[in-house]
This record gives structure tokens, C-alpha cells and sequence, in this order.
């Protein structure tokens, strides 16, 4: 017997006693949390029996300026929704553009763009990794991965000069070429990662807090996913082997998600708030691998073009194109419309956050108030890319 018919079978009531629903909100949260956002729910006595998530309070209609903002400029709006996966947004778009623009981009730039990417992929899930227990009580990982971001970060920024809002993409290519001796300072910071990874894991995983907080806890079934449109290491935490990177290739993934090939898709079953984090975890392994293997490719390639030559003033021929990617929080879709101007006719977004976090509604009832923090962390999501 469930606890809500043990509830009923009393009487309505804990204990025989009859209960009153209270409506309660929690947030809007500062941004330096997830992001601003409200959940309002309705408990009986300490179980929740219905939740809303509330978005909007960081909308700064970022579709609407792309629409008066030429193809140069638009880029530096796209990479601060998800602030956390910056460099994929910007792909994202050049990618739609230069599609209908059927340009095709050197294989030395594809292939930088691919290692920038899974860097940044392997920043976003060490955050989360570090996080989640801090909103669970546990501080200390938070510290352990904030050194492995650093090393992470150092290269990051020694490509692009920005440390969260990189802006090195450019229709047709990256800004500029690799700075001398970046690979080697890359294989270098993977390596240092790689070999200090099972310090964090072991606070993780083998934590009481940790486990007794999140084992069992927000199960979201492959129904629920499917219905909600839940994507990425959430959706592949409960069992739906999608990744966009194996099954329709953009970059250079075609070449790294083959059999053999660094690349795989990391899946669980459980569904579950402890599995979500498994999956995370396990990706950054993964990430570190493509990054070494776009480096060997790189050496292989050697010197040569970066960018493709553009006219002063770029018109994107008119047209129509839906380009999806495999952000690090799930699928991130960009439409674009021209109608043969210097700007977007209509570019509408399809973010990773927006999904995972709507699901709550279906999730959240039936859990009891202590667990709400639990899963509503394991959902991996910023504010920014729901509010975009």
C-alpha cells in the first residue's frame, strides 16, 4: 500500500486526521542558482499532489533580436541562453546559416569547432557534478570540480580570450587559428582532469548523503519522457538511447560515433535522480575522449585555412532550415527563416531546458516536499535557456 492510500485508508489524514492543502511558492530562485525560477505547489500535509513551474522572469527576448540584428551579430545573442554551454550555441547557429548559405566550412575549422564543443560539454556536466551535492548539503565536490573546470577553462580561454561567452565562431569557420602550442596545452588539461576525475567520483558515488538523497528518488519514466519531449542525459538516464551526435552526425561526429571510435552513447535505466548524475558523470569520460581524438585529427590535418572569405555586408539566401545539435543538456534546435535579407526573417529556438523542466508537472506530485529539491536539481537545467 502506497503512503496516499495509507493516508486515505486513516482517514484522509496522517494519522486519522483530516489535512488542509496549502499552496506554496518556491523562488523565483536567485540566478545564482539555476536561474529564476518559480515553482508553485500544492502539498497536503508533506506530500506534493500538484506542481507548476512558473518561467518568464528572465525573458529577454532573444528571438525577437535576432530578427534586427544582422547574421555577424546574432551569434553573440545564442550563446548566452544556455551560459553554461555557450560555445555550442554559437555552432548551432553558423551552422543553420551556412546551410542555407551551402557553404562549406574547412575541415580544420569542423574539426576544432567539434573539440571547442566537447570541452565546453565536459565544463557544463562538471558543474552540475559539483553542484547537485552542494544543493543536497554536501559541499566539498563543489570544490574538486571547480579545479578540474579551471583546467578546462584555462584552455578555453587561451583559444577564444573569454572565459563564459566565448564568441570564436563565425559563419564559414572560428575566428582565428589555433595559437601555437594550444593542442599540446589541451592533451595536457585533459590528461590532468582524467587522472583526478575518481577523487570527485568518490565523494560522489560513494556518499551517504549523496546516495540516501537521490537513489529512488524522481523517477521519470520513459513515458513521461517521451510525452514531454525530455532530452539528453535526463531522457537517457531512464533508457531512451538517443544521442543526435551518433544518429544524425553534424561536425565531425559522423567519423567519431563509429564502431570502435571514441565515441558512445552513455545510457541507464533506473531513471532515477542518482542515475541522471551516473550519466553525467560518465559523459565527461567520453567528452575527454573525443577531445583527445580531435586533437590527433588536428596534428594529422596540419596547417590551413580557418574561416571562409565573406562579403562585407552578408545576405543568407531566402529559405528555410531546421538545424538540431546535441547540447550538453539535450537537443538545442534552431529554425531559421530568410527571406534573402542581412537578418533572420524568423529564427526560433528549440532549447534542452524547456522541456526538462516542464516535465515537473508530471513528476513532482506524489513526492514529498523534502525530495523536491532533490529532483529538481537532477533536472540539469538553466533558466536562461527556457527564457529565452
Amino acid at each position: 500500500m502506497s503512503t496516499r492510500e495509507l493516508d486515505v485508508a486513516l482517514g484522509g489524514g496522517v494519522g486519522g486526521l483530516s489535512t488542509t492543502e496549502m499552496v506554496l511558492n518556491i523562488g523565483p530562485q536567485h540566478p545564482a542558482t539555476h536561474g529564476v525560477l518559480r515553482l508553485r505547489i500544492t502539498v497536503d500535509g508533506e506530500r506534493i499532489t500538484r506542481a507548476e513551474p512558473i518561467i518568464g522572469y528572465m525573458h529577454r527576448g532573444a528571438e525577437k533580436l535576432f530578427e534586427v540584428r544582422d547574421y555577424r551579430q546574432i551569434i553573440v545573442l545564442a550563446n548566452r541562453h544556455d551560459w553554461l554551454s555557450a560555445f555550442n550555441n554559437e555552432v548551432g547557429v553558423a551552422l543553420a546559416v551556412e546551410h542555407l548559405l551551402e557553404m562549406e566550412v574547412p575541415e580544420r575549422a569542423t574539426w576544432t569547432r567539434t573539440l571547442l564543443s566537447e570541452l565546453s560539454r565536459a565544463l557544463n556536466h562538471l558543474m552540475f557534478l559539483g553542484s547537485y551535492p552542494l544543493e543536497l548539503g554536501a559541499i566539498t565536490p563543489i570544490f574538486y570540480s571547480f579545479r578540474e573546470r579551471e583546467e578546462l577553462q584555462a584552455v578555453m580561454e587561451e583559444f577564444s580570450g573569454g572565459r563564459m561567452h566565448y564568441m570564436c565562431t563565425r559563419v564559414g569557420g572560428l575566428l582565428h587559428d589555433l595559437p601555437d602550442g594550444w593542442l599540446d596545452n589541451v592533451d595536457t588539461a585533459v590528461e590532468k582532469v582524467r587522472s583526478r576525475m575518481p577523487e570527485l567520483e568518490s565523494m560522489l558515488f560513494g556518499n551517504e548523503i549523496v546516495t540516501a538523497r537521490a537513489r529512488g528518488v524522481g523517477t521519470l519514466s520513459m513515458e513521461q519522457v517521451l510525452s514531454y519531449g525530455v532530452s539528453g542525459p535526463i531522457a537517457r538516464a531512464s533508457g531512451l538511447d538517443v544521442d543526435l551526435r551518433r544518429d544524425e552526425p553534424y561536425l565531425t561526429y559522423g567519423e567519431l560515433f563509429v564502431d570502435g571510435g571514441p565515441g558512445r552513447v552513455v545510457t541507464r535505466t533506473e531513471g532515477d535522480a542518482l542515475a541522471r548524475l551516473e550519466v553525467l558523470d560518465e559523459q565527461v569520460h567520453v567528452s575527454l575522449d573525443l577531445v583527445r581524438a580531435c586533437t590527433e585529427r588536428l596534428r594529422q590535418i596540419g596547417p590551413g585555412p580557418f574561416d571562409t572569405k565573406l562579403p562585407k555586408i552578408l545576405k543568407v539566401p531566402q529559405g528555410e532550415h531546421y538545424f538540431a545539435g546535441e547540447n550538453p543538456l539535450g537537443f538545442n534546435g534552431y529554425y531559421l527563416v530568410s527571406r534573402g535579407d542581412k537578418a533572420p526573417h524568423r529564427l526560433k529556438l528549440r532549447s534542452a531546458s524547456f522541456n526538462n523542466v516542464q516535465v515537473l508537472a508530471d513528476l513532482l506530485p506524489g513526492t514529498v516536499v523534502a525530495d523536491m529539491v532533490a529532483i529538481l536539481g537532477s533536472m540539469f537545467f538553466v533558466v536562461g535557456d527556457i527564457d529565452k
